[in-house]
């Protein structure tokens, strides 16, 4: 027999049991001594110099050594084979056990009995185990069964023949100003033309793991072509058209068509509130006390007083808004405006803006106050990502607070993780002097019940899986700890000056500013905020 992996084997003589250790090929994998106790573990043999051992290892491998491990005449024992499934149970791992001198060796019959007892119905490899049986290979894991992976189907998909990007920011000009004429937001459409395009779902084939049970495909996402009125769809319903021309606009899969409902004056007792399918657009002024609701975008010409503006698609406002405390602004897209006075906004998108004062400001993405005056006074300003502003707070003093956050479900990740490390070396500290005193006993020669014996099997096996689980543990603890440690949480940038007053808020951590403090970036450093020049 040709071994390229140094193994070992036990060898009763009239004395005694003895262990021989034969080296490998320069190309094999050595023998170590964890494999040779598991191996004293499964036949139940503790009473050995554990010492004499772990010489007997380091002297074998460059030569065959032979040992004495107990006077005890150890009762016959044949060739093993450990079965290990996989926890995915896709593949079945067989370590083998060198039979002692003279012991028996396990016939392929044998083999498939020990699989199938172990659990294993499907996807057995006959040809690594007549491989094996020609050439018993030993301190090795031979992979003796294989499931079928499923075949993994398409998920439907739809293409949009307009512009479905609500990210495009406005384009500044050379005196800083926003240029509100040229916005490319809104997709214009004609009828007749095809806007959407469905290609069905494909559907997978189910798979077979190794104990026999059926591996089902990931589900597969259907879709269907959603629309509102004024629109129809192919024979097939694969394909979109519309029935009139102006805008298109797709809100949370729906697409809605509509043409542009236009305000030629103000929006107040001679119009009333209004609510419309499509884009409105008001030319004058939106005075206080009344309301815009839109399916899709609305712009509006002159200043928004106390009013109240709620768009599925963006909000443009070319001159501002004075909400006088109680004007009230919301976008699921992005929102423009000169300015803010008094007034809530809230984005679903970005938010670009020239000035705000005293106001309530939050956006998913990022906040630019930019622009000729950039500045923000009074009021929280709140954002997913970043804020940029040129001025922050006021030389009075006003109390104004800006925020930026990170993704939460990554601290809480790592809190679990480190939990499980701390039960973990709990669970170690209780075990390992408990194994400690039964090892002692036995070597000085105590007798142990076979009760005890078999505990002493388990607490070993269960050290094994604490000890793996416990290096998985720290080495996701370890990325996710460098993964927050790197992650700043978002950043706020002032690009002139933040006053005393003002309160910066990075990932929950804090810091008010107490001087003057000029071209700055505000970034998370650990647990504190640092403050970097620009």
């Amino acid at each position: 027999m040709v071994n390229r992996n140094g193994y070992f084997q036990l060898v009763i003589k009239a004395d005694g049991t003895y262990i021989r250790l034969i080296p490998g090929r320069s190309d094999g994998k050595a023998l170590e001594f964890n494999d040779i106790v598991n191996y004293f573990s499964k036949i139940q043999l503790y009473d050995y110099d554990v010492s004499a051992l772990a010489r007997a290892i380091n002297a074998s491998k460059d030569k065959m050594v032979e040992i004495k491990l107990t006077p005890a005449i150890f009762s016959q024992v044949n060739e093993l084979l450990d079965v290990s499934i996989s926890p995915d149970r896709m593949y079945v791992e067989g370590y083998f056990y060198p039979p002692v001198v003279g012991g028996k060796m396990l016939s392929k019959n044998d083999i498939l009995d020990i699989l199938r007892r172990a659990g294993v119905k499907y996807g057995v490899i006959e040809e690594i185990i007549d491989a094996y049986l020609i050439n018993p290979i030993y301190n090795e894991m031979i992979t003796l069964a294989r499931g079928l992976k499923p075949i993994e189907g398409k998920d439907a998909e739809i293409i949009y023949y307009f512009n479905t990007d609500k990210t495009l920011k406005p384009k500044e000009k050379e005196d800083g100003t926003v240029d509100f004429h040229q916005l490319d937001m809104i997709s214009s459409i004609n009828k007749g033309d095809l806007l959407a395009v469905l290609e069905p779902e494909v559907y997978g084939k189910p798979g077979i793991d190794v104990t026999g049970n059926a591996i089902p495909p990931r589900k597969v996402i259907k879709k269907v072509l959603k629309h509102s009125r004024d629109i129809h769809l192919s024979e097939d319903g694969l394909k979109m058209y519309s029935d009139v021309s102006g805008h298109v606009d797709l809100v949370n899969g729906k697409v809605f068509v509509s043409n542009t409902y236009e305000v030629l004056a103000d929006v107040d007792s001679s119009t009333g509130d209004i609510e419309y399918e499509g884009n409105v657009t008001v030319k004058g002024n939106v005075r206080a006390g009344y309301s815009i609701k839109a399916k899709g975008d609305i712009i509006v010409d002159g200043v928004v007083e106390g009013a109240r503006l709620y768009a599925t698609g963006q909000i443009v406002l070319k001159r501002g808004m004075q909400g006088m405390n109680k004007g009230i602004m919301e976008a699921e897209g992005n929102i423009l405006s000169k300015f803010f006075e008094n007034a809530v906004v809230k984005s679903g998108g970005y938010v670009s803006t020239e000035a705000i004062l005293h106001s309530k400001v939050s956006a998913r993405g990022d906040i630019i106050v930019g622009g000729k005056k950039g500045f923000i006074t009074g009021g929280e300003i709140t954002s997913g990502t970043s804020i940029t502003v040129k001025t922050a707070g006021s030389t009075m003093g006003t109390f104004t607070q800006l925020e930026v956050g990170i993704n939460p479900q990554k601290v809480e990740q790592y809190r679990e993780v480190q939990k499980r490390i701390a039960a973990i070396d709990a669970d170690l500290d209780k075990l390992l002097p408990i194994i400690e005193t039964y090892k002692r006993k036995i070597g000085q020669g105590e007798k142990l019940s076979p009760e005890k014996l078999e505990y002493i099997r388990l607490a070993t096996n269960n050290c094994i899986q604490l000890r793996t689980e416990y290096k998985e543990c720290q080495n996701k603890f370890d990325m996710l700890r460098v993964e927050i440690g790197n992650s700043d949480g978002g950043w706020i940038k002032v690009e002139n000056v933040a006053y005393p007053g003002v309160k910066i808020v990075i990932s929950n951590v804090n810091y008010h500013v107490k001087t003057e403090t000029h071209y700055s970036k505000f970034i998370r450093d650990r647990a504190d905020i640092k403050v970097v020049g620009l």
